[in-house]
């Protein structure tokens, strides 16, 4: 194993209960005099968002919001908010929101002063680098579901509405100056969206620790990420109120992009593929094809499971790790296969060969081919 690496770390805070009092002073503490709230359709009317527009308001802000945004974010919608963006005179975003609101709030800051296409800054080599510095405005994040982690993170999904492809968008200049992570403002969550979202924050420490890279330090926060997510979510997913839970979860969905960067694997790889093409919840997407890929990629993890399952007070080893995630995944009602959301097998050459682009693929303990993605993908539907 190589003993060399490229580390980078988060960004400034503030997590508690009651901290998005603290937007005004966020905003002054990123340079931001003119900001666009950027969320979600289903957020924009809701209390929460009312709120903080009303303290943006009362420390001078403005009240000024884009939502058009679609649960799997696209160029379309990205372009929509620069309009919106340029033609209000803004300095600057509020990321607000779960993955949708986040990522694109995000990416309307990077963009809104580039020249080129967003797909000229796919994650690829150092194709970041083609972006002009000065024209990325700063961006806050206040995260309202606790599972994309995406308000501790240097990149964006978009989909491409003409091809139905995921792709990464990266600089590290998309990271947010500043979080507010509050738990309050995940109290209103559903149940559903509480277990797909919790799941996506497990999915992401999973991966992270089975990773074949050298990061030890993301492999800690990776490990103690899950086992916040086995003490918390089921008591988030019982009792919606129970501010604690939903703190914990909120901690464990920032632990979780943290770690990936050491990177993600086949849950990844698939689910990209399946939210692009049948707009399915991503989180719970990643649930549905966990155990399979656990099976597939036992022989090179097993031991590493063994000492999680440990850690996690799980008796059995691999085994009773497997288990586990059943028994975790029935408690929270995920279906137990694709088909039950919407997802055909009559796509699987398509997806297959999607999965097989996406870059999560290098994350993951055994090589990806087209032969044990598509048994994936039939395990799974």
């Amino acid at each position: 194993m190589s003993l060399t690496a490229n580390w980078s770390y988060p960004t400034a805070i503030r997590f508690g209960a009651g901290r998005i009092a603290e937007i005004g002073d966020a905003c002054a503490a990123a340079g931001i005099k003119r900001p666009l709230l950027v969320t979600d359709r289903g957020l924009a009317s809701m209390e929460i968002t009312q709120r903080t527009l009303k303290l943006m308001e009362d420390a001078g802000l403005g009240a000024a919001m884009f939502a058009d945004v679609d649960p799997n974010p696209t160029e379309k919608n990205l372009e929509a908010g620069l309009n919106v963006f340029r033609e209000g005179g803004h300095d600057g975003v509020i990321a607000f929101g779960g993955g949708s609101g986040l990522d694109l709030g995000k990416m309307v800051a990077f963009m809104s002063g580039q020249t080129r296409p967003v797909w000229d800054f796919e994650d690829v080599d150092d194709w970041w680098t083609r972006a002009d510095p000065d024209g990325i405005a700063p961006n806050i994040a206040v995260p309202t579901t606790a599972g994309t982690g995406s308000e501790v993170g240097r990149a964006s999904v978009l989909t491409n509405s003409e091809t139905h492809v995921k792709k990464i968008i990266f600089h590290p200049k998309v990271l947010p100056s500043v979080v507010i992570a509050d738990p309050e403002l995940t109290v209103g969550m559903p149940a559903r969206i509480t277990a797909g979202t919790g799941m996506d924050a497990f999915a992401h420490c999973l991966e992270a620790y089975c990773s074949p890279h050298f990061h030890p330090m993301s492999q800690g926060i990776a490990l103690e990420g899950m086992r916040l997510v086995k003490e918390y979510l089921p008591r988030a997913y019982a009792d919606g109120t129970d501010i604690e839970a939903r703190g914990q979860m909120m901690a464990a969905a920032s632990m979780g992009a943290v770690a990936f960067q050491k990177g993600l694997g086949a849950i990844h790889a698939i689910s990209h593929p399946i939210g692009a093409v049948y707009n399915t919840h991503h989180g719970t997407t990643n649930a549905v094809v966990m155990t399979a890929v656990l099976d597939l990629n036992r022989p090179e993890i097993e031991e590493r499971i063994r000492h999680a399952a440990d850690y996690l007070g799980i008796s059995g080893g691999f085994e009773g790790f497997r288990a586990f995630v059943v028994e975790l995944n029935e408690s929270l009602g995920i279906p137990k296969k694709l088909s039950e959301m919407g997802v055909g097998s009559d796509r699987i050459d398509e997806l297959t060969a999607m999965a097989l682009e996406d870059p999560s693929c290098g994350g993951n303990p055994v090589k990806l081919t087209e032969q044990n993605v598509r048994a994936l993908f039939e395990a799974t539907i």
